[in-house]
C-alpha cells in the first residue's frame, strides 16, 4: 500500500438546518465527522493515496461513514464492531456565530478499537502513519490500539505523523498528557497548538515549546496558531508561515485541513517552506465552506485564494 494510512474515529454527524435552540430545529443534514476521517477525505482531494480504518458499526450510520469516506476517493478498511453503535455528533447554532456540539460515543464502535484489532502488515506497507490525540481518549482499548500502532510503525521504518487534537471534554490534562507525550516523542512530524505544546512540556513560549519538543528528537514540529499562521522546527530551522485572510463561514475542521495540506506538500518532496505554505492555503480553503470536511479543497480550488473576488477580503 502507497500513500497515508489514518487510524482514528468517524462518527455520524446531524447538523441543524438553522439558527436557533435545539428544540427549534425541525431538520436536520446527515454528514460525518472525525478527524482522522477529514485528513484522509482533505488527502484524498489533493491527490495522496490515503486509507482511513478504525472501529465501523453493522449500522445504517456506519454505512454512512464507510459510504461517505469512499465517495471521496478513501481506501476504506473498517475493523466490524459486532454489538457497537456509531458514535454521533449533533451540532446546532443556538445563536448566530455560536456553534454547540453534543457528542454521543461512549461505548460505540470508534471506542471499542483494540490492539488485537490492528493489522501490523497494513502499517508496515504505508508510506506515513497518521493518528491524533482524539482516539486514545476514548478508551483504555483505543489507546493501546493506537499505542501498538505507532510502535508497529516505528519499527517498521513508517514515519508517524501525531497531531495532539487535545479535547478536555474526554480527560484531564494530566491523563491526557501521560498518553500523548510517549507517542509524540516517537512522532516524525508532531502538530500542535500553543496550549497542546504547553500540555506536553509545560513551556508557555512559541519558541520554548519548539526547543523543548525538539529536545525529544522530533525532528519536524508544527505549532497551528489559527489565524496567528504557524511555526515550525524542522530539521533544527525555525520557519514561519502567517494565516490568510479569508472570510471565514465555519472554522470546524481547519486544523485537520491543515494537517493535509501539509502531508500532502511533503509526501510530494516540497521543502519546509512551501510544506507549511500550502498547509495554511488549504487551512484558509476549508474555513470558506460551512461543515467539518465539505469546503476540503483540491489543489485547482486553491487558485482562487490568489484572485480578489472568490475568497480574499
Amino acid at each position: 500500500m502507497s500513500g497515508v494510512l489514518t487510524i482514528g474515529e468517524s462518527m455520524a454527524l446531524l447538523v441543524a438546518d438553522r439558527i436557533g435552540p435545539a428544540a427549534a430545529h425541525s431538520g436536520y443534514r446527515l454528514s460525518i465527522g472525525g478527524a482522522e476521517g477529514n485528513v484522509a477525505i482533505g488527502l484524498a482531494r489533493l491527490g495522496t493515496p490515503v486509507t482511513w480504518t478504525g472501529g465501523v458499526a453493522n449500522d445504517p450510520f456506519g454505512r454512512v461513514i464507510v459510504a461517505t469516506l469512499r465517495g471521496e476517493g478513501v481506501d476504506v478498511r473498517p475493523v466490524a464492531q459486532t454489538g457497537a453503535a456509531s458514535g454521533l455528533m449533533v451540532r446546532t447554532r443556538p445563536l448566530p456565530g455560536r456553534t454547540a456540539v453534543h457528542y454521543y460515543r461512549r461505548d460505540s464502535a470508534g471506542a471499542r478499537l483494540a490492539p488485537d484489532m490492528i493489522d501490523g502488515s497494513v502499517i508496515a506497507a504505508a508510506e506515513i502513519l497518521h493518528v491524533t490525540g482524539i482516539t486514545p481518549a476514548l478508551s483504555e482499548t483505543a489507546a493501546a490500539a493506537i499505542a501498538q500502532a505507532v510502535r508497529v510503525a516505528v519499527a517498521a521504518g513508517v514515519p508517524v505523523s501525531f497531531d495532539v487534537n487535545y479535547r478536555a471534554a474526554l480527560w484531564s490534562p494530566e491523563e491526557a498528557a501521560s498518553v500523548l507525550a510517549p507517542l509524540a516523542r516517537q512522532a516524525a512530524v508532531l502538530f500542535a497548538g500553543p496550549e497542546e505544546a504547553e500540555l506536553l512540556t509545560g513551556a508557555a513560549g512559541g519558541d520554548a515549546q519548539l526547543a523543548a519538543l525538539g529536545a525529544w528528537g522530533v525532528r519536524e514540529i508544527v505549532i497551528k496558531d489559527g489565524a496567528r499562521g504557524a511555526r515550525a522546527l524542522i530539521d533544527g530551522e525555525l520557519f514561519d508561515a502567517p494565516a490568510i485572510v479569508v472570510d471565514a463561514i465555519d472554522t470546524v475542521g481547519a486544523g485537520d485541513a491543515f494537517v493535509a495540506g501539509y502531508l500532502h506538500a511533503r509526501r510530494r518532496g516540497d521543502d519546509p517552506a512551501a510544506r507549511l505554505d500550502l498547509a495554511v492555503r488549504v487551512a484558509a480553503y476549508a474555513c470558506t465552506v460551512e461543515g467539518d470536511w465539505e469546503g476540503l479543497p483540491r489543489e485547482a480550488d486553491l487558485l482562487q485564494l490568489t484572485h480578489d473576488e472568490p475568497v480574499l477580503r
